[in-house]
This record gives structure tokens, sequence and C-alpha cells, in this order.
């Protein structure tokens, strides 16, 4: 990594030991925008292909106040570690951008109105298509919170996503389901091949559950001719026959610690043409290739339990940015005073879960020409998944101290929409299926006569890709239809 963001650095940590040498560097960033508000930038690279042209994008999409570069500290734990000491005071955000992403849009409107703790960006991925991957929008404090949470180290989940399980646990009380938006943002196009082999082989090995399998299997179906997709092809082969499923922690850690080297050889040896230049009308041309077109509002109205991670799955799948469950304090002005004029709506296609029930009329008058999608599912079932999970929707403790105004907000959200949505606090078997009946039929009768505005969708008894993509007139992903339990 040889250029910064003015061509200037401020300071450089060095770190060595076990794992290699690399550096903590900051550079000088830019002035916000007037009004806008103080963000950083952490670009994370191993020496990608697309590093200083990824940098240069960032900073000019972001205009981050300080720009940090964590460059080419491994594994990638240790690079978590080092990233966390960094200092943020007086920011209200942090981008956590890879060198693999390039930003291609002007993304300071949205970081300027966005209050939420935790935002991941969809982006257009060549072996994955479009995914949650590579740039991260998390709040100063949120930060500070995975700071102080020492991870299982031992741990082999831990060690192939070593930031996403501290996040996890600092993110508990603050904002209960991650937030979604996607973004004119290019991953992992143009990458070194040895890059793309070790990447490939990760991703194999993150795979390894039952709902990330057949979603791996869907896209290396997709994959195409071309050298990038024979080495994907070989790098996923390869993580298969050296890393059994049952294979102990050691011996997985051991795995991703030789992948640079492992990636090098096995990419060497396949004796690939050498890959031509990159220029910004390649990347221009790929861009607008991926562009995901405008679309409509779209609003989920089925009550918790009923499949709306699903259905915010699938819809993120579509290219429908929507938010799920907002707990920011905005959201909850908005909803004290019941107009559905949420701000964050400016910045996302809709809403689905319990924030659009209470004001879906006024959702419908606000935003004319909106889908509206009702999740409905077997009484008896929806009745057992909720009592199941009822004390889920107060707010746990926090590994993280005391509460503050974020936690406060998010308790004080739960607490209004479950009075809005069910009426009641303690569960009451009796009072939540009239709740369920009763919503149903309100919001069948509101839309009576208007089959083009309403889909009424069953996820739990197997409907899925084949009503929800003609109801919005989009051709249907070749993958499964995501299934996801809160």
């Amino acid at each position: 990594m040889n250029s910064s963001a003015d061509g200037e650095f401020v300071s450089e940590s060095r770190t060595g030991g076990p794992w290699g040498t690399g550096a903590v560097r900051e550079l000088k960033g830019v002035p916000p925008p007037p009004g806008g508000r103080r963000v950083d930038l952490v670009v994370r690279t191993v020496g990608e292909r697309t590093t200083d042209l990824a940098l240069q994008l960032a900073v000019r999409h972001l205009r981050p106040r300080r720009v940090h570069v964590v460059d080419d500290i491994r594994p990638f734990w240790r690079a978590v570690d080092l990233m966390l000491d960094i200092d943020h005071g007086g920011a209200s955000h942090v981008v956590l951008l890879d060198a693999d992403c390039l930003v291609l849009e002007d993304m300071r409107p949205f970081l300027d109105a966005n209050d939420l703790a935790f935002v991941e960006c969809y982006v257009q991925d060549p072996f994955r298509g479009r995914v949650p991957c590579g740039v991260h929008i998390v709040r100063a404090d949120v930060m500070e919170r995975m700071r102080r949470i020492e991870p299982p180290r031992n741990d082999v989940a831990w060690m192939l996503r070593p930031e996403s399980t501290r996040l996890e646990r600092a993110l508990e009380g603050v904002q209960d389901s991650v937030q979604y938006r996607g973004a004119h943002i290019l991953h992992d196009h143009f990458q070194h091949r040895h890059h793309v082999f070790a990447k490939l082989a990760l991703r194999e090995l993150r795979s390894r559950t039952e709902a990330s399998r057949p979603v791996l299997a869907a896209a290396v179906a997709r994959w195409g001719d071309g050298p990038d997709f024979d080495i994907a092809r070989a790098a996923v082969a390869h993580a298969r026959a050296h890393v059994p499923d049952d294979a102990p922690a050691r011996d997985v850690q051991r795995y991703i610690e030789r992948l640079p080297e492992t990636a090098l050889r096995e990419v060497a040896a396949m004796r690939l043409p050498a890959r031509p230049g990159l220029s910004l009308r390649d990347v221009a041309r790929t861009a607008e290739r991926v562009r995901t077109p405008h679309r409509p509002k779209v609003f989920g109205l089925g009550l918790p339990r009923t499949g709306t991670r699903s259905l915010r799955s699938a819809l993120h799948l579509l290219g429908y940015d929507v938010a799920h469950y907002p707990v920011d304090r905005p959201s909850l002005d908005t909803l004290v005073r019941g107009d559905a004029r949420f701000p964050l709506l400016e910045h996302y296609d809709g809403l689905v879960d319990a924030a659009a029930i209470p004001c879906f009329r006024e959702l419908d008058a606000v935003h004319r020409g909106a889908k509206f999608i009702l999740t409905i599912r077997d009484k008896e079932s929806w009745l057992a998944s909720l009592e199941k999970n009822w004390p889920d929707t107060t707010a746990p403790g926090s590994p993280c101290g005391p509460d503050d105004d974020a936690r406060n907000a998010a308790r004080r959200t739960r607490h209004l929409l479950r009075e809005a949505v069910y009426g009641c606090h303690a569960f009451d078997a009796g009072r939540l299926s009239r709740v369920y009946d009763a919503h149903l039929a309100a919001v069948r009768q509101h839309f009576d006569g208007r089959p083009g505005d309403l889909l009424v969708l069953d996820i739990a008894g197997g409907e899925g890709w084949n009503r929800l993509a003609p109801f919005l007139g989009v051709p249907a992903p070749a993958r499964p239809f995501p299934t996801e339990r809160g």
C-alpha cells in the first residue's frame, strides 16, 4: 500500500511476532461537509490489488475526518485486535472497509442521517452475487464495546469470524437485528488470483452450516468460465479435501494460517495467463452492469415469528434495502408520533417487522405505489414460537457496562411496539390468538380490492420465490429462498 488520502502519512505503528509484520497507519482525512458528522474510516488490507483505488474512492465518497489503514496484519483476528485499539474519540461512526471493496456512490447523505448502531452494506460480488460483506458502518460507542470484549480464543467460530463474534456481543441490548443497506459497491472484482483462491477456500470453511451449504452450492452452480472461476472451484475443492467437517480447531487454525502460502503455490501450479491491467474503464463498465435499478417502497406487515427475517433477507437478495426492527431514536420518535414519517425511509426501500404494523395505513397513504407483504403462519405454530421466544423481546443484560442512551432508546422501542402490536407485556395465548386474527383481518380489509398492492405469503408453509418475485415483478434468484430464525 503506497498511497494515502492526500499523499501524507500522519503516524505509523508496526507490529511483529509469530504472525508476521505489518503496520497500522494513520492518514490525513478530509473535512466533513457543513453540518456533517465526524466519521472515521478504517481500511483493512493484505495487499489486495485494488487497495490504492479502494482507499481513494472511499475518501472521495465518505469524506472521513481521519483514515487508518490496517496494513498486512495476519491472521485476521490479530488485525481485529489492533483495529480495536484505534482511538476514535469525537467520531460519531466508524466505517470499516476491506480493500477489496470499491465504493462507487456518494454515501455522505446516508452517513449524516444514520443513527443506527450497526449497518452492514450489501455489495456486488462476482462469486456470490449481492451479499452483505466488506463495508460495515459501526457507531463509535459500539466500537468501544467491541474493544472491551475478550473473545473465546480457542473457538472455531471465533477463528473464522473474529470480528462478528465480538460485534454480536457488543450489540446486545442496543440493536436486536442487523440492519443492512445496499450501496453501489464492487466487492472482490479485479483481485490477485492467489487472493481469490484464499478467499474462496475460507468461504468454503465458513459455509459449513445447514443454512450456508446450499447457498454456496447454488453460487458454485452459477459460476461461468474464466480463470477466476477456475481458481474459485479449485479453492473450494482444496478446502474440502484438506479440512474435514469434523477437523479440530487447531487444524482449522493451522490451515487458515497457511492459506496465503498455499494459495500462491496452488495458483502458480495452474499456469494461468497473466491478468490484464486494471483501468478505471474496466471498473466503470462492471459497475454499470451490476447496478441495482430503483425500486418502489415495500413494507412487511407480518407479525414477529411469521418469517419476517426470511422476508427481509429475500427482499435484500432481490435488491430491496429494507430496515428490520429499527431501534434508533429518530425511529422511536416517529413511532411515538404515529405519522409513519420515518427519517430512515429517505435512505431505505422500506420496513419489515413490527415497526410497520402500528402505522401501515399511514405508510400506505404516504408512499403511494408501495407494495405490502403480509407474512402468515399456522396460528398454533405461531403461538408456540412466540411463547418460546417471548423473553427475547426484552432488553438483555449487556457485557459492556450499565445502560446508556442507546440501550434506553432500544428498550423504549421494544416496550412501545409490544403495547402497540400485542396490547400486553405478559404472554397470554388467548389474547394473542385474538391479536393474530384481528391483525390479519385489518390488513386484508384495508387492501380489499387491491390485489396488486398486497401479497399474503406463508413462508413457514413453503411459499417463497414462486410468489414473491412475480408480485414484485422481478426475476427470482437462482438460490434457495432464505430461511432465517430469530
